[in-house]
């Protein structure tokens, strides 16, 4: 059993919370608004789960009172990185943060990848779908796959913010929130960044190597002090030569969530939130057709994400798709994206 800080009572703190509740870990949930922990006592939590659960602590600030096993960090995004930092510190056995890693050019980034290479502490970031039990399957399907087999990969994570605003209902709209500002960590390219995270969990999965070249389209909002792409749509290389497209926007209703890599054989379907139920996998193969589907609901992203980590904790050796080395590496595509976009050009990804 484990002890867990969460730093963050706002939707993704509490999913963290309810999800180590269900593991049957200790919970202490701390924020420096203690309007929010209110809001998780009396609205967030109940609303969600049926009751508030009295097992979880609720602190005021960020300083800890005790010694934890895994710290958790569901904050903002432009306050990711300092709080890992100050994590780091307290030598858990594993820090999860929550995506995207970090803010447009945070001052402290380099700092912290050179952190994190002196320390035992494992370290993981929060891009919860390629953890999930549909990704796992599809990821197992690919391992027959050749390079020589490969198409293309076409991505999209296209869903209207507005969910977003229905789990937080305090919030009128991306202006109350770092969401309406891409420089803070809002906007399509980076708050639907799973889209990004999936292109390079299956292109490693079928040798394709990492993210070589990039060239991006995006559409922005600047109105009222607000600056965020509502689009954005990116053309995308591998070292090995794999090509396709990814699509991220806040526009779509409904949403569209779904992963297609085309191979000579055939193709290889992820489509997340399929309906109620949960994901579907679809694979076509050589004229024969697999469709799957596995059930979950929001909570059971959170409950298989944390059951992986804990799994990699008790296994060390083994390697985690959600691990802080893959999340660096999308953030650094997300650089390339934002400067191709501005220079109107193929930018390579400098890792």
């Amino acid at each position: 059993m484990f002890k867990v800080k969460i730093l963050g009572a706002g939707s993704i703190g509490n999913h963290l919370a309810n999800a180590s509740r269900h593991l049957g870990w200790v919970v202490h949930l701390y924020d420096k608004d203690e309007e929010a922990l209110k809001r998780t006592r009396e609205s967030i939590y109940p609303s969600r789960y049926g009751f508030f659960d009295e097992d979880i602590k609720l602190f005021a600030g960020t300083k800890s009172r005790e010694v934890y096993d895994i710290i958790m960090v569901g904050t903002p995004p432009n306050s990711h990185i300092e709080l890992a930092m100050e994590a780091l510190l307290e030598k858990p056995k594993a820090i999860l943060i929550e995506k995207p890693l970090t803010n447009l050019n945070n001052k402290n980034f380099e700092q912290f990848i050179k952190k994190i290479n002196l320390t035992d502490t494992k370290i993981f970031i929060g891009y919860d779908h390629v953890v999930g039990d549909a990704s796992n399957y599809l990821t197992k399907q690919l391992k027959s796959l050749n390079l020589e087999d490969l198409e293309f990969l076409d991505v999209e994570i296209k869903e209207h913010w507005q969910g977003i605003f229905n789990a937080h209902p305090w919030i009128k709209g991306p202006e109350d929130t770092y969401l309406g500002y891409y420089e803070q960590g809002g906007g399509a390219c980076l708050e639907h960044s799973h889209g990004l995270n999936m292109w390079q969990h299956i292109a490693l999965s079928v040798g394709a190597g990492k993210i070589k070249k990039v060239s991006a389209y995006m559409s922005f909002n600047k109105f009222n002090g607000l600056n965020y792409d509502k689009f954005c749509s990116v053309n995308i290389e591998t070292e090995n030569g794999l090509c396709g497209r990814l699509i991220q926007d806040v526009l779509t209703f409904p949403p569209s969530k779904k992963a297609i890599l085309q191979s000579k054989r055939g193709s290889y379907e992820w489509y997340c939130n399929f309906n109620k139920d949960g994901d579907r996998i679809v694979v076509k193969e050589n004229g024969k057709t697999v469709d799957k589907m596995f059930k979950k609901n929001r909570p059971d992203d959170f409950i298989n994400e944390l059951k992986h980590i804990s799994y990699v904790i008790h296994n060390s050796k083994d390697q985690s798709p959600i691990s802080i080395n893959n999340g660096i590496e999308t953030m650094k595509v997300i650089e390339a994206i934002f400067e191709s976009d501005q220079k109107k050009k193929f930018v390579e990804v400098k890792y």
